[in-house]
């Protein structure tokens, strides 16, 4: 529990100064809006598709911050596993997400879908490779405690994506801003 200073005045004494207990801090019993849900998926699929190689390290751990720690610990060691990290670097790779909508579902409170576009680019014996994918988003948030760290309570339990389009760019065919 929280703990601040209260002052204490006796009846015939100068003011003193004592511990005491807060036991609610204002915000505690208040859910989380949806306004705060999408914020939050917002700022989850940001740090965790969109990085460069100097970013991913950083951006990866923002994101596994927000995840429950049964998801954490599943996600950490599929990324250590699979040394995503590393082959970020190795292969240059810059991904950038472009959120298009992001929507509540009916099926519980906190599920939400979203759609967006990532591109992205990376290099291949010198050549560079861009794949744009169009992207079905799906995750769930369960509410936890609001903290100083979490202000909005909501933390992710379950992500995953689907592709609903995609292309790839060989870059063999130029184009050019100033053809448009």
């Amino acid at each position: 529990m929280p703990w601040s200073w209260a002052v204490a005045q006796g009846k015939t004494g100068p003011l003193r100064w004592r511990w005491c207990c807060r036991r609610k801090l204002a915000s505690e019993g208040v859910a989380p809006t949806d306004l705060e849900g999408k914020a939050v998926v917002r700022r989850f699929l940001e740090h965790y598709l969109s990085y460069t190689p100097d970013s991913a390290p950083r951006n990866l751990a923002e994101s596994l911050n927000m995840m429950t720690n049964n998801l954490r610990t599943f996600t950490l060691n599929k990324l250590r596993d699979d040394d995503t990290v590393g082959k970020i670097r190795e292969d240059h790779i810059i991904s950038d997400l472009r959120i298009r909508s992001i929507e509540r579902t009916r099926n519980a409170p906190w599920d939400y879908v979203v759609f967006g576009v990532k591109e992205v680019h990376k290099v291949k014996s010198g050549a560079e490779v861009t794949d744009r994918i169009v992207g079905q988003y799906n995750i769930r948030l369960v509410e936890e405690r609001r903290s100083e760290f979490n202000p909005s309570g909501l933390l992710v339990a379950e992500y995953s994506e689907k592709q609903m389009v995609g292309e790839r760019d060989n870059g063999l065919e130029q184009k050019s801003e100033l053809d448009k």
